[in-house]
């Protein structure tokens, strides 16, 4: 059977804001990656990850994403990466980005929109509960925990209904099964492959059957699970670059 590139490549893995700064801002960024292409060639690596690039609050260091199809910009601009996506390859150094689907930030225009009315278009492309109505302290849906600690459901006073976040409440969790999200999804993994993008490592994907009152235990090894299988789809789907 043929191999994927990845099953045998040796990755590099950068958190870009700690690795090289080429504007002399204090932050690392995107030019001082590629000031030190060559520094990487000589270690022999066959590919780099990326740890999260995109618009952030940062109240996750990144992996709270407010816009899936730009650079942030303490790290350069799309012309940044373009810079480097080219710089690299002509080294034969793949580039792999950090893929957060399971959530937004809550600055995310698509959340900002949720939130603002029941009647918004994309009310449900998140995961909103009433509560518990038949409770007289009108509390949370049930007693999931955050991965941080504490509910995992926030009450958002303007619209009345809990939402549902597996990490912070700044990291509203995407509704995968209403179809729309998936293809939204969908469009921002073929934006960054027409980038050049080599491919995506799926992060922080608690892909279980989202609203079913489930254990821990189950949801747990079901999130697991559902990691590799969503990734192998998406590369299935997308038909990212497997030579």
């Amino acid at each position: 059977m043929a191999r994927y590139w990845w099953q045998d490549a040796v990755f590099y893995q950068i958190y870009p804001r700690s690795f090289a700064d080429a504007n002399g801002d204090g932050i690392g960024d995107l030019d001082g990656i590629a000031a030190h292409l060559e520094y990487l060639v000589l270690l022999g690596i066959d590919a780099i990850w990326l740890s999260p690039i995109n618009p952030s609050p940062l109240k996750d260091w990144g992996y709270d994403v407010s816009d899936y199809c730009d650079v942030h910009p303490d790290l350069g601009t799309l012309a940044s990466f373009d810079r480097l996506i080219a710089e690299a390859h002509r080294r034969g150094i793949r580039i792999v980005l950090d893929l957060v689907p399971n959530h937004t930030s809550d600055q995310h225009r698509w959340f900002l929109e949720s939130r603002s009315s029941r009647s918004n278009p994309k009310r449900d492309w998140y995961i909103w509960h009433p509560g518990r109505r038949t409770h007289s302290d009108g509390g949370p849906p049930n007693n999931w925990k955050s991965t941080f600690g504490g509910s995992a459901w926030e009450f958002d006073a303007a619209s009345g209904e809990w939402y549902l976040h597996s990490f912070l409440r700044e990291q509203p969790d995407l509704n995968f099964r209403n179809p729309e999200v998936i293809e939204a999804m969908h469009n921002v993994i073929r934006f960054w492959l027409d980038r050049g993008v080599d491919g995506f490592r799926v992060d922080s994907h608690r892909a279980d059957d989202q609203g079913r009152a489930v254990s821990r235990q189950s949801r747990s090894a079901c999130g697991t699970a559902a990691i590799a299988t969503r990734a192998a789809r998406v590369r299935t789907t997308l038909q990212l670059r497997p030579a």
